[in-house]
């Protein structure tokens, strides 16, 4: 079978960014998904299209098909204060490097990464880290099948979702590893 439209595809992939290996997906634990579910890169999905199982693919994404480029505006000055709490800040929270989830003053959640820390700010990067980078994969198509409909559902089947603590969305009996 061949990749196309609902068909649930298995990968193994070498990611590289400028020679530098980032990610590696063995065939004995591949990336699986459903193919035009939306979930990937719509431009990784389209050099896939057509594949069949022990097919190779190399390729490479610009970084406008992939993260993006950088936003200039996504890195901010945040005042200290806000990271404490109970008027304390985490030992090593605040250490350069760090990805911390936040939210914005509307609810939105994003992840920023510490850039710089000062006696009474934080400097933070909300963009992507993968952004303005090129991406190259190469990999292998390991398996691909129909898609049934339990592939389509989020969490393998359970349509509750959890939220951030955990918690389940819906009537918690599903089985999606909520609490």
């Amino acid at each position: 079978m061949k990749i196309g439209e609902n068909t649930f595809v298995s990968l193994s992939y070498t990611l590289t960014v400028n020679g530098e290996v980032i990610e590696t997906v063995p065939a004995e634990h591949p990336l699986e998904f459903v193919y035009g579910a939306g979930y990937l890169l719509p431009k990784f999905e389209a050099e896939l299209k057509g594949l069949q199982p022990g097919d190779k693919f190399e390729f490479g994404l610009a970084a406008g098909d992939a993260y993006g480029e950088q936003i200039p505006e996504a890195v901010v000055e945040l005042p200290k204060d806000i990271f404490m709490i109970d008027g304390k800040i985490e030992d090593g929270l605040l250490t350069v490097g760090n990805q911390l989830p936040m939210s914005d003053n509307q609810g939105n959640r994003m992840v920023g990464t510490v850039k710089a820390v000062a006696e009474n700010s934080v400097t933070m990067d909300f963009n992507h880290p993968m952004a303005g980078k090129a991406l190259d994969f190469k990999g292998t198509v390991v398996a691909v099948r129909e898609a049934t409909e339990a592939d389509r559902m989020p969490h393998g089947g359970c349509s509750c979702g959890c939220d951030d603590a955990g918690s389940c969305e819906g009537d918690g009996g599903c089985g999606c590893g909520c609490h």
